[in-house]
């Protein structure tokens, strides 16, 4: 009997999952009636049959209206006007724990309400969804209180700003106006205060009501994208049940051993593609990209896809005449996964782009393809040749997600998509959620675009239109409504405002703005208009009807640029106005309060630590109040939110240079130069840091690149000198190694087996330093000829020297040095005692060199002309004879004059 029980359970799940899986059945009432339950069952189930079929037939305030809504939720004649919201909410979870919770009941009963419960709050979920993503919109009945659906009331303005305060209690301000704000709160404490009695009921172990996750899942996304920002309190939440989601329905063979015989032909790869495809969404909302893709993967797996980009022939304008080669989406699709789903709700009477968008510019809509003999087009989306099922075409939109994510935003990021939205637009039909996601796509892709901007506004003002005005049926907007990404209501309208004012239609995006309540776009329109005292005028009108939104104080403090208008908004809002606190803290770094500012950094970030901007604000707030720990937390949080962020990662790296952690430094300035590779300081420290770890070659890399950006103007001799010191050292281990080497090869042993490979192994690994060696060489003097080109300085020719001798060429080292002696001389060199000693410094390592060359050549002209030149140094440097430098000059002198008599001796 138990098992009978839970098979009727799990089809009402089933039947309830089913209306964001696909339109309704025609003829609702002839599939499901109370006849069609056994009589043995709990009561309960005879009044199921009624509140499921208004929810499918996308009557939710019928459903919440119900008979079977009535039994959990309050009584028709309660008064709750005259109570507080919290006092009702408390009560209302009260009631619905008693309900569940009742003694009399068995096990099965239990599990018979927890399912009833959830079709509530479906239900409230459903109506909110309806009001503010898919529509329509036009002539909704005033029902403000979800649990009395059935009273046609006003608008109570408390209870609603109790509800948006509720919802911006997650760290967050709403993105704009929604309606009925009471049924996504009404949902979602429904379902979580639900889920957790079934933690302490024994239902949870015999029924396994495993669907409350999935609906949770949905409740929390839907809060999230009506938020201005992302919350990190919300995040939280969200995995656990997108964990819980995918552990019950992520795989074929779950989802089949959960409903068994009641699925149809295909519904098991669609949920578990839809399971995937929400996973995913909630990953790009995020900015998660390498989970996002993972999950996108395996919808793509579960929907019997396998997508490909290639090229074919054709045309994409009216007139072209000669064919190009166009970028076409390849499907392949698996019988096995393919079902009747085939989309055709689009059909009767909705044209989302309407009649004439076509013909708006004379670029096609998909490109017209070339005849091709093998029969290609059979598979390609472009060409409108594959036909996909609903799921498939979700999956293929979706991947414009991870399009926009991963690639730069440029204007080959929107040809990448191409591809992808054209393979939607060639579908003979879709669901309404997929072909207003698919437009949305395409209005993004082409407003950017000259040629096609005019008919990107024309799409964006069909879809709006027909987002609002009852084109299709209630229940066919809904399918894969929460599996795609398409903006609410007031973010699309926000869309179509940001689109206007990109055409010059400031006047028509100002209506948009200030009926959505979105101040920061209103200010920026009327200081476009040069009208900033509107701006004033209007939020101050409106603070005068509702003094207690922190909103509306945010904005006028930051168009008036005042403290006092922020502390309003924190009043206002108990102290949980995330936007106000930043405020107060951008305002406290701007006037020299780094200590405050950081303090409020801090505050705000508690509220809603999501937000990479806010970390770095902070890092840099710690920064100027010498708190170098913090700083280095608040960047690497910004990095960990963005990492994408080179500045963040710049500051990360100079803060381990301050705490003499170069390695730490190394590895961060590697990020930082992926994204800012035209700042020449930070290859500069990156160069300093990496010859700190040893990486030489990394160094040397650095120092050409902060060559080549500055023009040769930013010269390093520092730097240079340190990397030649190295060089030069490892240049005389190489030598006394191949000595040693030469030597040992030359001795016998009883274990010549084995030295042999020993010898064998320290061959191939000093020639594996030597080659790195010779490269590290001549990579420097590559550097060292690019600089000489541009700036002749001193030490520069006495490095050039030092190269040519690492070199072995004594000639070029000569000739090195004397430029550099060179160099030196002047009216100010016998005045500067400094001078002096380099200039002394530089003779005697050229009439060393003269003498190296004079004992390889045996020639005597350089050991004369060394003569020469220190006889004339000495004469003229008489003041300086106190110095070292004098003595080692005169010290010289003897050594050329002691080789001279011993040439002349020897001849």
């Amino acid at each position: 009997m138990a098992e009978y029980e839970t098979e009727v359970l799990r089809g009402h799940e089933l039947r309830l999952l089913r209306c964001t899986l696909r339109p309704p059945p025609s003829e609702l009432s002839s599939h499901y009636q109370p006849s069609d339950f056994d009589a043995s069952l709990p009561p309960l189930h005879a009044i199921f049959s009624n509140i499921l079929t208004s929810i499918e037939s996308g009557d939710y305030l019928g459903a919440l209206s119900s008979d079977a809504a009535q039994l959990v939720l309050a009584s028709p004649d309660s008064d709750l006007c005259s109570e507080s919201p919290d006092r009702v909410y408390s009560e209302l979870l009260d009631r619905v724990e008693s309900f569940i919770n009742e003694p009399s009941i068995d096990d099965a009963e239990k599990a018979c309400r927890v399912v009833l419960v959830v079709c509530v709050a479906v239900a409230a979920l459903f109506w909110f969804s309806q009001c503010n993503l898919t529509g329509p919109v036009t002539e909704l009945p005033k029902r403000p209180l979800p649990m009395k659906a059935w009273w046609e009331g006003s608008e109570m303005v408390e209870w609603e700003n109790w509800a948006r305060n509720q919802l911006m209690a997650a760290g967050s301000e709403l993105l704009g106006k929604f309606s009925y704000l009471q049924y996504i709160v009404f949902a979602k404490m429904l379902l979580l205060k639900t889920r957790d009695l079934l933690f302490e009921a024994s239902a949870v172990s015999t029924f396994k009501i495993r669907s409350i996750s999935w609906w949770l899942f949905r409740t929390l996304l839907i809060h999230q994208r009506i938020l201005d920002e992302r919350s990190s309190s919300l995040l939280e939440l969200l995995q656990v049940f997108k964990g819980e989601t995918s552990s019950h329905f992520g795989s074929l063979e779950k989802v089949t051993s959960y409903w068994g015989a009641q699925l149809q032909d295909g519904e098991p790869s669609t949920i578990v593609s839809m399971v995937h495809l929400e996973a995913g969404v909630l990953e790009y909302i995020y900015g998660r990209l390498d989970p996002c893709r993972l999950h996108l993967e395996s919808a793509e797996v579960a929907a019997g896809l396998q997508l490909s980009v290639t090229g074919v022939l054709g045309v994409r304008t009216v007139h072209q005449v000669e064919p190009k080669a166009q970028m076409i989406l390849v499907a392949n699709t698996s019988s096995k996964s393919v079902s009747d789903d085939i989309c055709t709700s689009i059909a009767p009477g909705i044209q989302l782009s309407g009649p004439k968008v076509s013909e708006a510019s004379d670029i096609f809509m998909t490109p017209k393809l070339v005849e091709n003999v093998n029969d290609f087009g059979k598979n390609a989306c472009g060409g409108g040749g594959a036909t996909l099922t609903a799921v498939q075409q979700a999956v293929v939109l979706i991947q414009c997600l991870l399009i926009e994510k991963g690639s730069p935003h440029d204007e080959m990021q929107g040809w990448d998509m191409a591809p992808y939205i054209e393979a939607i637009d060639s579908q003979q039909s879709s669901y309404f959620s997929l072909q207003c996601f698919c437009n949305i796509l395409r209005i993004r892709w082409e407003s950017t675009r000259s040629r096609t901007k005019e008919r990107a506004l024309q799409m964006m003002d069909n879809l709006v239109e027909n987002i609002h005005k009852p084109s299709s049926g209630v229940p066919l907007r809904l399918p894969f409504c929460y599996a795609v990404y398409i903006p609410t209501i007031p973010a699309l309208r926000k869309q179509y405002g940001d689109i206007l004012v990109s055409c010059g239609l400031i006047g028509e995006a100002l209506k948009i703005f200030e009926d959505l309540e979105l101040w920061d776009n209103l200010i920026y329109c009327y200081c476009q208009l040069e009208k900033k005292a509107a701006a004033v005028e209007l939020i101050k009108k409106r603070l005068s009807k509702t003094p207690n939104d922190p909103r509306l104080w945010c904005s006028l403090g930051d168009i008036t640029n005042s403290d006092a208008c922020y502390e309003k908004a924190l009043e206002v809002s108990n102290d949980r106005s995330a936007r106000a606190k930043r405020s107060l803290a951008r305002n406290a770094y701007q006037r020299g309060e780094y200590e405050r500012s950081k303090i409020l950094w801090e505050s705000a970030m508690a509220l809603n630590s999501l937000s990479p901007d806010g970390w770095f604000a902070l890092g840099a707030a710690a920064l100027k109040a010498r708190d170098v720990e913090k700083a280095l937390d608040g960047f690497t949080r910004a990095v960990q939110l963005d990492p994408e962020n080179g500045e963040a990662w710049n500051n990360i790296a100079c803060l381990h240079m301050i705490k003499k952690k170069s390695k730490e430094s190394f590895i961060a300035f590697k990020e930082a130069l992926k994204y800012k590779r035209e700042s020449w300081q930070m290859w500069e420290n990156y160069s300093h840091v990496a010859l700190d770890v040893g990486n030489i070659g990394q160094a040397l890399e650095a120092i050409k690149m902060v060559l080549n950006i500055t023009n040769n103007k930013r010269i390093d001799v520092e730097l240079l000198e340190r990397i030649m010191q190295y060089l030069e050292e490892r240049a005389s281990v190489k030598l006394s190694a191949v000595t040693n080497d030469d030597d040992l090869s030359n001795q016998t042993s009883p274990d010549s087996l084995v030295y042999s490979v020993n010898t064998s192994a320290n061959a191939e690994q000093t020639a594996g330093k030597l080659r790195e060696n010779e490269h590290l060489v001549e990579f420097l003097g590559k550097i060292l000829q690019q600089i000489l080109r541009s700036e002749s300085r001193a030490e520069l020719w006495g490095l050039y020297a030092r190269w040519h001798r690492i070199k072995g060429d004594l000639t070029m080292c000569c000739e090195a040095l004397l430029k550099q002696v060179r160099s030196y001389q002047g009216s100010d060199l016998w005045k500067d005692r400094d001078r002096f000693k380099r200039f002394a410094q530089a003779s005697l390592d050229l009439c060393k060199v003269y003498m190296d060359i004079s004992s390889s050549t045996n020639s005597r002209r350089e050991l004369l002309t060394a003569e020469m030149h220190l006889k004339n140094i000495l004469k003229q440097a008489g003041i300086f004879s106190d110095t070292e430098e004098f003595r080692n000059l005169e010290a010289c002198l003897n050594e050329v004059k002691m080789k001279l008599q011993a040439e002349s001796s020897s001849t």
